[in-house]
């Protein structure tokens, strides 16, 4: 099979991480009989460089014609990188939310698994992650505050900033299929995470999931106010199963959700559209300051990679392989300094690509 892959190896730590992932893939087709193709694009810092937009249109083609991209981490310093003293459209981060509304990806998923060998790392007490958590955090991606009108004015001589936040029925009536759908290959249960008691967009997000749920019967529906789930999270990880929730309540529970599976550097997303295309990437930052030094995490992105071949390419038993070889890697208690621990092998961003791929096998 051949898989054809766009690639934005992105800003800092971006190029380093995602070599390990296609060091990955390659290794997988070698041993499945698959051959990955991959077709070199540019966004982000790396973009503005070149072309001085963060996005181009012909970038957005090319990603189009793949059957997937793998993404690196966008960004920079914003204290010291000039890519910041541009105006804010014109910015890294500007390309991001582009190319999710350009390519349709609505619907973002967001794993947080607690490795037992990772438990250490965890700043959670000890009873409370005994045996590990396993959660989606199902995010909308395409609506909602960040992709509402704008506006900063000056009303009375007090400067006065404007953020829409926006959602119709439809919007929300297809991203909580897309989790009620994943729930019913995990525990059935989602959290439903809104604002309700507070915002109308909250009461239609919680009115239409309750709709959907209806055609779900085997799935328990639990309703969870933001503010709540920000606390369950660190209180009670094990009792989430999906994690369904708008675009910036979705952006700030994952990252809380990374954390206490111990490094963001383990957090693998993909952020797919209508069809079975998808855009992959680790959810954390670019890093600047180890950019270069050979010891940022890959495993993040290399999870993301084989959360690619499931969704993308109908993959399992090749994504699988990966996981395992993963979690071989952690068990054998190889780690990259982010999750290292007393009595554990420290080794590098290449080394821990080499490691995962030697335990990739039929």
């Amino acid at each position: 099979m051949r898989l054809n892959i766009g690639v934005i190896k992105g800003d800092g730590i971006g190029p380093e991480i995602v070599t390990e992932a296609m060091k990955v893939l390659d290794k997988t087709g070698e041993v499945y009989g698959h051959e990955c193709i991959y077709t070199q694009l540019l966004m982000g810092g790396a973009s503005i460089d070149v072309h001085g937009v963060p996005l181009t249109d012909e970038t957005i083609e090319a990603a189009k014609a793949s059957d997937a991209v793998l993404m690196g981490s966008i960004g920079g310093d914003a204290k010291t990188s000039p890519w910041y003293q541009l105006e804010p459209s014109k910015r890294p981060e500007a390309g991001l939310l582009k190319i999710r509304k350009e390519l349709n990806l609505f619907a973002n998923l967001r794993p947080a698994v607690l490795y037992d060998e990772l438990k250490g790392a965890c700043p959670l007490k000890e009873e409370i992650t005994d045996g590990g958590f396993d959660m989606m955090i199902m995010r909308e991606l395409t609506g909602g505050l960040y992709f509402g009108e704008r506006k900063t004015v000056e009303v009375d001589g007090v400067m006065t900033a404007t953020d829409e936040l926006t959602y119709n029925e439809n919007e929300i009536r297809r991203i909580a299929k897309r989790g009620f759908d994943i729930a019913m290959k995990r525990r059935k249960k989602v959290t439903s995470v809104d604002k309700a008691n507070v915002l109308d967009s909250s009461r239609l997000w919680r009115k239409v999931v309750e709709e959907v749920a209806a055609d779900y019967p085997e799935v328990t529906l639990e309703n969870m106010l933001v503010d709540n789930c920000a606390m369950q999270l660190v209180k009670d990880p094990r009792q989430f199963d999906v994690i369904l929730t708008e675009n910036m309540f979705g952006d700030i529970l994952s990252d809380e959700a990374s954390m206490v599976t111990g490094s963001i550097g383990m957090l693998a997303s993909a952020s797919l559209n209508e069809t079975k295309f998808g855009l992959y990437e680790p959810s954390g930052g670019s890093a600047p300051d180890i950019a270069g030094k050979g010891i940022a995490n890959p495993i993040a992105t290399i999870l993301s990679a084989a959360m690619m071949l499931r969704f993308s390419f109908d993959l399992d038993q090749e994504a699988e392989a990966i996981e395992n070889a993963v979690s071989q890697v952690l068990k054998d208690g190889y780690r990259t300094i982010d999750i290292m621990s007393e009595g554990k092998t420290q080794i590098s961003t290449s080394e821990m690509g080499d490691r995962i791929c030697s335990y990739i096998h039929l």
